[in-house]
């Protein structure tokens, strides 16, 4: 054999067939691991969705705490969360964190609505604490907190709060806890119990108050809005309610909204010659159930009443009280006039599509405590103490130029624009609550502020709410906010307002849980 010839076969026979081989088993090695990790990759359960929000097992909401301009899947609240994460990215300097507690992935109509207002209140003081306030420090971050639409991964949430707090983002409060809840009443527990000062808005229960009974179960909790029994003393006030004249009408086996609620109105027809009458909700009270058949029955009760009966006192969540309301356009006796007082539930009423507004027009009249009402300081001859109409006035300018796509703010930071944040209402009164609470979260959290320190502590902040009052409170767009000691206003302005058949909230009149507006000092009594 030739030399050439040796070469070739040596090349095809000992070379290049080994090396095809071991190639081709590289290559296939390498096809399979894709293969592997390919199927990995789809079958890898990723529950992320969005940084610091994902999907726990078993659950398909994402919940944890939004720090960029995810909208958890809702377009309605998109708007404002991008203005929000905007004015974050356009801090400079010294800033704290302040989290809205809010359940943004809400399913049910009203309680969505309920949460863009307070969204968008949070928004507007946090723009003007950024922008107003004569370039103080700290600046406010604003972050989202989602603990699920009915609040069952509190528990995730809060644990992820208290990690912020620890952490560089400095988070030194929480905002928001809009309803009255059991779950909501376990977060603030747990959440002051880890020390983080937390700002209601508008929740009212008593058992989710402080010094109910002498006793602080939640330290570091101040609230803007009155208690039930607040509310239900300033109705008294109004509406003069005589024992003999009213019934009572509950839900059983309650809810801490409504369960305080109840306790108040009984005290308040104690000596009454009727026992209250109970309605069974679901329990998930924004579903309809069969409470409308109950409803039903207690109106022919009504209508059994001694014809100097005129006053229904209602406790229960909103859907249970239009289902009432419609129940009761339909009654026997509509020739008689009756006026139903709830509390604060009522504000969803005017949002309701499956509210009978013709019921309005048959001798029925609804009242409510509202949290807030946009005209309430806007009217003629308003109290001379209690809130402004300054106040209210600067809330409803700068809202009304955050609805304009172009609009520019004056503030330090080079102009930043406050909106768009969407249409925005005032008269359910969420937004000006939620407004409020994070006046009072920032106006806190700056005068805690040890000088020469670029933030308070935890502490600071939470020992900051009781000196909140006399010349030190909040002058709110709902009216004064002075704190007593356990961190509940004090004498808080409570507007009466009346659904119409148009399907308007109609403000009536203020009311005070102490009878009359408080003295200039706003100075709570020692008891």
């Amino acid at each position: 054999m030739a030399v050439r010839g040796v070469g070739v076969w040596l090349r095809e026979h000992v070379w290049e067939i080994p090396l095809r081989r071991y190639v081709a088993l590289l290559v296939g090695a390498g096809v399979v691991a894709g293969a592997v990790l390919g199927i990995r990759v789809l079958l890898h359960d990723d529950r992320s969705c969005a940084p610091g929000v994902m999907m726990p097992e078993g659950s398909d909401e994402c919940v944890g705490v939004s720090t960029t301009d995810y909208a958890f899947g809702r377009d309605r609240l998109r708007d404002t969360v991008r203005a929000i994460d905007r004015e974050n990215r356009s801090i400079k300097g010294d800033y704290v964190t302040v989290a809205l507690f809010e359940p943004f992935t809400a399913t049910d109509p009203d309680n969505l609505n309920d949460t863009l207002h307070e969204l968008q209140g949070a928004y507007l003081a946090q723009y003007q604490a950024n922008h107003d306030s004569n370039g103080e420090s700290p600046a406010i971050r604003l972050v989202l907190a989602n603990p699920g639409a009915t609040g069952k991964h509190w528990q995730h949430t809060v644990e992820q709060l208290e990690r912020m707090a620890d952490g560089p983002e400095r988070l030194r409060a929480v905002t928001g806890i809009g309803l009255s809840t059991a779950n909501n009443k376990l977060a603030v527990e747990e959440l002051t119990r880890r020390g983080i000062p937390v700002v209601g808005t508008s929740i009212t229960a008593d058992n989710l108050a402080n010094g109910q009974s002498g006793k602080d179960p939640y330290p570091g909790l101040a609230r803007v809005s009155p208690t039930n029994t607040d509310e239900a003393r300033a109705l008294t006030s109004f509406a003069k309610v005589k024992a003999g004249e009213a019934v009572l009408v509950y839900d059983k086996p309650g809810d801490p909204y409504t369960t305080t609620l109840q306790e108040s109105f009984e005290k308040l027809l104690k000596g009454s010659p009727y026992q209250p009458w109970a309605f069974t909700p679901p329990d998930d009270r924004s579903q309809e159930g069969s409470t409308a058949n109950d409803f039903r029955q207690i109106t022919h009760l009504v209508c059994d009443t001694a014809e100097e009966t005129d006053t229904i006192l209602f406790a229960g969540r909103h859907t249970q009280l239009r289902q009432f309301i419609n129940a009761l356009g339909e009654r026997g006796c509509q020739d008689r006039a009756f006026t139903l007082l709830t509390g604060d539930e009522g504000s969803y009423l005017t949002g309701d599509k499956d509210l009978d507004r013709d019921a309005l027009k048959h001798k029925l009249s609804v009242r409510y405590t509202a949290l807030a009402h946009p005209d309430a300081w806007l009217t003629k001859n308003p109290p001379a103490t209690g809130g402004s109409a300054e106040d209210a006035r600067r809330l409803a300018d700068l809202a009304r130029a955050a609805q304009e796509p172009q609009a520019e703010g004056s503030g330090a930071q080079g102009g930043q624009r406050v909106g768009p944040i969407g249409e925005a209402t005032l008269e359910d009164g969420q937004l000006i609550t939620a407004y409020d609470a994070m006046t009072l979260t920032y106006q806190g959290i700056r005068e805690a502020k040890p000088d020469g320190e670029d933030a308070p502590t935890l502490a600071d902040v939470h020992d900051q709410w009781e000196l909140m009052t006399g010349s030190q409170r909040v002058n709110g767009a709902s009216g004064w906010i002075c704190l007593d000691k356990h961190g509940n206003p004090y004498d808080k302005a409570v507007p009466i307002v009346e659904v119409t058949s148009e399907g308007r909230a109609r403000f009536v009149t203020l009311a005070w849980p102490e009878g009359k507006p408080p003295g200039k000092e706003c100075l709570p009594p020692a008891s």
